[in-house]
């Protein structure tokens, strides 16, 4: 099976998570997606693959004899889930040849290179897009799919020397919570990669240090026709509370290594709101002054409006793994080298947001990211080249080796 007959295949599963399930994992195509795998695995010649009662797809490849079963054990993760941010059910794709101009989508929408200067590099290629509708889902089943067609070249070509490769497929990445569960007795690798970026050739060894932050708000109603100096509309003091945020520092005006705040929903009448944000910074330093901003502020309004007015909890969700890469820079260095042997153009990037290595380096796993070749993540404006699913096929190859 090809790298894009399995792609095809496993995006026909919905397995988007969902944060307020409360189960592991959120959703149960994520454990229908599982078992697929979980099977293929076991035909393809390895029959120790099993799915734990969370979800995770464990597997083992043996090194091959000699050199190979010696060598130090490579690890390869990616994700089963997609992003509940937009439709993942009822995925129906395309497989088009892109010869420049706008791609008119089967529901009306238009991937133009207007909006997606992106598509410029791939003119001449065959792209894979959605109908405009749902996500494509190669965040994260691009990797999977790369990863299962290595297995199967391995298997299926003893000649070629590798080493040996624990392999895990996790649930629940997309909520932050891909490593809840993750067994570290069931993946004997000391070291790892996540298959799970963007473009083809990206490579990522930072990513945000990353919190939470809920603010409930309580307000005082009365009867509007005797409101004065007695109301306290808990909807305009959250409005007051997002006028006095950075109006620059959020994600529509940053990029690279710049942090920002981003509010994700509110919701409330005149007795109590409440809003949701996430704080996001690469520097640890900042990140701590993000959060003791959002905190100092909830403190002045409650000086203004009285104590108890403003409740903020924060949760602190993943930090930069790059502290923890640091003293595994050959993993990169490997990275790089096997991108340039298969032809592709590698790219060290920061990467603005996280990815189950990010916790796993701080759990003892170093474990950078390295691309799928995916575009417009988490959009119904989704896309991946077909030749980038085979380039990175072929990076594995490399990296594989003793």
């Amino acid at each position: 099976m090809t790298v894009t007959d399995r792609f095809l295949r496993y995006i026909s599963v919905d397995t988007a998570s969902s944060e307020t399930s409360g189960s592991s994992p959120s959703t149960p195509g994520q454990l229908e997606l599982g078992r697929l795998l979980t099977e293929e695995l076991r035909e393809l010649g390895l029959p120790e693959a099993h799915m734990d009662s969370f979800g995770y797809v464990y597997a083992f490849l043996p090194g091959t004899p000699g050199e190979g079963a010696g060598a130090e054990a490579l690890g390869l993760i990616a994700h089963m889930d997609t992003s509940p941010d937009a439709p993942g059910r009822n995925i129906r794709p395309a497989r088009i040849r892109y010869e420049g101009g706008d791609i008119p989508l089967a529901s009306g929408a238009v991937l133009s290179p207007q909006r997606f200067p992106s598509l410029g590099k791939y003119i001449g290629e065959e792209l894979i897009v959605t109908d405009g509708t749902t996500l494509l889902g190669a965040d994260d089943k691009a990797g999977v799919a790369e990863i299962m067609t290595l297995v199967e070249y391995l298997l299926t070509h003893p000649e070629v020397p590798h080493r040996p490769l624990s392999l895990c497929f996790t649930p629940d990445e997309e909520i932050g919570c891909g490593t809840d569960h993750f067994n570290f007795a069931d993946f004997p690798a000391p070291v790892a990669y996540t298959v799970d970026g963007g473009e083809i050739g990206e490579i990522e060894y930072e990513n945000f240090n990353a919190a939470s932050a809920d603010i409930q708000i309580q307000g005082v109603n009365i009867h509007p026709g005797s409101a004065k100096n007695q109301m306290k509309n808990a909807v305009l003091l959250a409005a007051e509370f997002i006028s006095r945020m950075p109006a620059a520092e959020t994600p529509a005006h940053t990029e690279g290594y710049e942090g920002f705040y981003h509010i994700s929903d509110i919701e409330g009448c005149e007795s109590h709101a409440s809003l949701h944000m996430i704080i996001r910074d690469h520097d640890r330093a900042s990140f701590e002054k993000r959060k003791a901003f959002v905190e100092n502020l909830a403190a002045y309004l409650n000086g203004l409006y009285g104590d108890g007015t403003f409740r903020v909890t924060i949760r602190d969700s993943y930090y930069n793994m790059k502290e923890k890469i640091l003293s595994r820079m050959d993993l990169i260095e490997k990275a790089r080298a096997a991108m340039e042997e298969a032809g592709v153009t590698p790219q060290v990037v920061p990467i603005r947001g996280g990815t189950d290595g990010a916790r796993l380096s701080y759990q003892g796993l170093p474990c950078p990211n390295l691309c799928t070749g995916g575009v417009n993540f988490h959009s119904v404006y989704e896309y991946i080249p077909v030749s980038s699913l085979e380039a990175m096929v072929r990076v594995l190859q490399i990296l594989s080796r003793p």
